[in-house]
């Protein structure tokens, strides 16, 4: 019934995925009771719609059962559904058939008529040598590693580079030279210092990355041409080739990253996937699985905030920087310019064993002067981008696009010493050791937080006196420039806050 899975249905058709099978447990029943006030019956139309193969078979029948697989498995060119009509409880006398037994147990008197019914005189959890032997697949399984032991020796035998560099990409290993070469790849950004969209500097990054890793695969949510993912070695998969490495997956959020999460956990890639920020809402629990799962995902956002123009309200995202901070085991990074853009890739890029949410802007962002310990510095998620002389009277925190204002409002109170603090990642920030944390937020001065979205998560940083310039309503559609004055990301108002916070 889902509807959002049918985005992974259709998507599978589309590219024509003959090994995939799956099994429908047809047996009218859910929770609330018999489906039919709520399910339709035309689930095998719908999937030969998607350009499935189709078989109905009775679910209680074995052979017919393994009939379908062996029928399936004929069907190199689409994706296979078994039908498999059963009765829910079967066997059970008095609760077969009904929802009765769909969440609960039977109950110790029909378990008893149960076991009756079907003639099973077994023991609880006494599994007969033939049933065993007939689901023990060890010996079989052993000689099939050992065959392909054998297959991979061999190959590794007369090609051993390429098996080389197999082992090393399933193991999840990144090549020797990666972050060398990122590194002068992000020193030279810094040295340039491009006034560019943090979403242009995203995809110089991936042009940087694409030769160092024969890995990546990235793609997009129908929106390539907004969230630049593609890369002049970009090669599309589709039903005919499935020897590129990057897939247009349609409007299709939620299958894309779950989609996503699977060939994370197939090994051999590091994957990529983009949409506009505001989208991330319709796959937040593809989001939540690749954190549960504690696995490598990468979610390119880009359209960071209000700044998006006249998109309008429904794609401003607000709300979306707070929550995505939330989930535990994920790294959310937004980066103030070219060179933050860039590192953030780098650590997404090394990470693993958790996701990352790599935020970008629509707007041209201005880039920020920094010296070679300030460059490395970003790879903490927090840092003192501009400082004063002696001990600061305010902290203004900012991340991504409003950076540029905290410089501006600290460049305009030459009546007080203010130092700014870029912080890209909270989460990587809030990893460090102590003694860095406090270095870069003096215990005992006042702080500021400026980011266009909502502020809650912020008080972590500002304490209780602290203030905000934050969001604290949306929905108005204008120019980028007018809804940040709209909302109060100006220089005036940072003022105004500092003064009422140290009042």
């Amino acid at each position: 019934m889902e509807g959002l899975s049918h985005e992974s249905c259709a998507m599978a058709g589309t590219l024509g995925l003959g090994k995939l099978m799956a099994f429908w447990d047809d047996n009218d029943i859910s929770i609330d009771g018999h489906i039919g006030d709520w399910m339709e019956k035309g689930v095998p139309g719908r999937f030969k719609s998607y350009d499935w193969h189709v078989v109905a078979v009775d679910g209680h029948d074995a052979q017919a059962i393994g009939k379908a697989i062996e029928e399936a498995k004929a069907v190199t060119d689409k994706p296979s559904l078994i039908c498999c009509k059963t009765t829910i409880g079967f066997g059970s006398p008095n609760l077969a058939g009904t929802h009765d037994c769909h969440g609960a147990p039977l109950g110790d008197d029909e378990i008893a008529a149960t076991r009756k019914q079907l003639g099973w005189t077994h023991a609880p959890f006494e599994i007969p040598d033939e049933v065993y032997a007939g689901w023990d697949h060890k010996a079989q399984g052993a000689t099939d590693e050992a065959a392909w032991d054998d297959k991979f020796a061999a190959y590794k035998a007369e090609f051993p580079t390429e098996a080389a560099e197999f082992i090393r990409r399933m193991a999840g290993d990144l090549p020797a030279n990666f972050e060398v070469e990122m590194d002068a790849f992000i020193a030279k950004t810094q040295e340039q210092m491009p006034k560019i969209a943090s979403r242009q500097a995203s995809q110089a990054a991936i042009e940087a990355m694409g030769p160092l890793l024969p890995e990546m695969f990235g793609g997009s949510a129908d929106l390539t041409g907004s969230n630049l993912t593609n890369w002049s070695g970009t090669v599309k998969v589709n039903k005919e080739n499935a020897k590129g490495n990057y897939l247009s997956w349609g409007v299709r959020e939620f299958g894309m990253a779950h989609m996503m999460n699977g060939m994370v956990l197939h090994g051999g890639f590091k994957v990529y996937g983009a949409t506009f920020f505001m989208f991330m809402e319709f796959m937040r629990n593809a989001l939540r699985m690749s954190a549960l799962m504690k696995i490598g995902t990468i979610y390119v956002y880009t359209h960071d905030s209000i700044g998006l123009g006249e998109d309008g309200p429904t794609h401003q995202p607000v709300e979306q920087l707070a929550t995505v901070r939330m989930i535990p085991g994920f790294q959310t990074w937004r980066g103030c310019d070219a060179i933050e853009s860039a590192v953030s890739w780098k650590m997404a890029m090394l990470r693993h064993d958790a996701p990352t949410a790599l935020v970008f802007s629509r707007q041209a962002l201005t880039p920020m002067p920094r010296t070679a310990e300030q460059v490395k510095n970003i790879e903490k998620g927090g840092y003192v981008l501009q400082d004063c002389d002696g001990k600061a009277d305010i902290i203004l925190i900012s991340t991504g696009s409003e950076v540029g204002l905290a410089i501006d409002s600290a460049n305009a109170m030459t009546d007080k010493k203010v130092r700014v603090v870029s912080m890209p990642s909270t989460d990587a920030f809030d990893a460090q050791d102590q003694a860095y944390k406090e270095s870069v937020l003096t215990a005992g001065v006042k702080r500021v937080a400026i980011e266009a979205g909502v502020g809650d998560g912020w008080y972590k940083y500002v304490g209780l006196d602290g203030g905000l310039v934050c969001m604290t309503s949306f929905g108005e559609s204008a120019p980028a420039d007018q809804l940040f004055k709209e909302f109060g990301f100006t220089v005036d108002n940072v003022v105004k806050t500092v003064n009422e916070v140290l009042a």
